[in-house]
């Protein structure tokens, strides 16, 4: 059996894919521990090993940052102090668990740092696929800058005398998504598409299912929890769209703000959590902000999507799901009820939607989720264990 070591963000989006395949090897017997922020995992991942990493103390980032302005402080102030911070953390972990596969998530880089310095074979854990999209291929100075701050890291934590780009892997990139979403997008050859990887998550309070009436369309509408700020205005568009169609449909919105408070009317249940796993099977769209678990997972029932980008990889993600198909992509920061209101209306009425989702989902469950990437890294593995001369 083998011993590997999860790096991961604080972000939920980026540790739940993780968490569904280290249950998964676990499940297998083999040894699987964690490093990162503990207040975060011992919430999804739950009494797993846990090896504490520190963050900056300063993650919030300003409202309203769009397009370069986002990218910068995405970099400067949020991946980079992440890695230097969360690299003293991880060398401990490494030391005390001697892995043999590092699996660090894009985002946490001190994995990626760690496992080049100390010779450890790694996998990168692709949560999103835009950094696949080569969106920035159109802007060289950007790649340039970008370049610059993973050497500044390399320098500082890495090895010095590699070249290969930190947020791919040479051994092995696991991409949680598939082509029929992502599209021919160019990557590495060590990658390997996965799809999403789902984890048994607890329902986070009591839903109400006697309000669902099985007579209507349900509209599940979630922002995700990083845009509890932002949302507010399209949040009240998005509930007065359902209204005003309620004869059909009906919605539940995820409102971690309280922007709409405590509602419970006949068409429009807001809650500060909602059970979302529980409730795609119910659902007859998704309205999101193009989020790529969000996305994936509603993919992964079928369910066609009216998207709304607000930023970092969102736009990518978005323009995916337009292009396969799956759903209508509208702008965030103007669209009204009549917008949102219209797009619901096609994404139900026009099979061609839900067709498409049905095609991605095909696709997701071929690729085999948290099993395949399992599958993957145990061969990872025991590459490992062939040259360490071990069984």
């Amino acid at each position: 059996m083998s011993r590997f070591l999860f790096v991961v963000p604080p972000l939920v989006g980026h540790v739940n894919p993780a968490v569904a395949v280290a249950a998964e090897l676990s499940g297998r017997g083999h040894h699987v521990t964690w490093a990162g922020h503990p207040g975060i995992l011992v919430e999804l991942a739950g009494r797993a090993e846990i090896h504490a990493c520190d963050v900056p103390r300063e993650l919030r980032r300003p409202p309203g940052l769009r397009g370069m302005a986002a990218l910068h402080y995405l970099w400067q102030d949020f991946l980079v102090p992440l890695a230097r911070t969360m690299a003293p953390g991880v060398e401990r972990a490494v030391a005390a668990f001697r892995p043999d596969v590092i699996v660090a998530d894009q985002q946490a880089l001190a994995g990626a740092l760690a496992a080049e310095r100390l010779g450890i074979p790694h996998a990168t854990s692709a949560t999103t696929s835009a950094e696949f999209s080569a969106a920035l291929a159109g802007m060289p100075k950007v790649e340039e800058w970008i370049g610059r701050q993973l050497s500044g890291l390399r320098d500082a934590f890495g090895d010095p005398s590699r070249t290969h780009d930190l947020r791919f892997a040479p051994d092995l990139v696991l991409a949680f998504t598939t082509v029929a979403l992502a599209g021919d997008c160019a990557v590495p050859p060590q990658t390997r598409f996965v799809g999403p990887a789902l984890a048994h998550r607890p329902d986070p309070v009591p839903f109400p299912w006697e309000w669902l009436d099985p007579g209507r369309h349900t509209v599940l509408i979630s922002l995700g929890t990083a845009n509890t700020g932002l949302g507010g205005r399209f949040l009240v568009e998005c509930a007065a769209a359902v209204r005003d169609r309620a004869e059909r449909v009906q919605a539940v919105i995820a409102d971690p703000g309280g922007v709409l408070g405590e509602v419970e009317d006949p068409d429009v249940l807001a809650m500060p959590r909602i059970p979302q796993l529980a409730l795609l099977p119910r659902a007859s769209a998704v309205i999101c902000h193009a989020g790529h678990n969000t996305v994936a997972e509603s993919l992964l029932h079928g369910v066609p999507l009216v998207v709304a980008p607000i930023r970092d990889d969102q736009p990518v993600v978005a323009a995916q799901v337009a292009a396969a198909g799956a759903g209508i992509r509208v702008r965030f920061g103007r669209s009204d009820r009549h917008t949102i209101g219209a797009a619901v209306d096609a994404v139900l009425d026009d099979p061609r939607y839900r067709d498409a989702a049905e095609h991605v989902r095909e696709s997701f469950r071929a690729a085999g989720g948290a099993a395949s990437a399992a599958t993957h890294l145990e061969a990872c593995a025991a590459g490992q264990h062939e040259e360490r001369g071990r069984p």
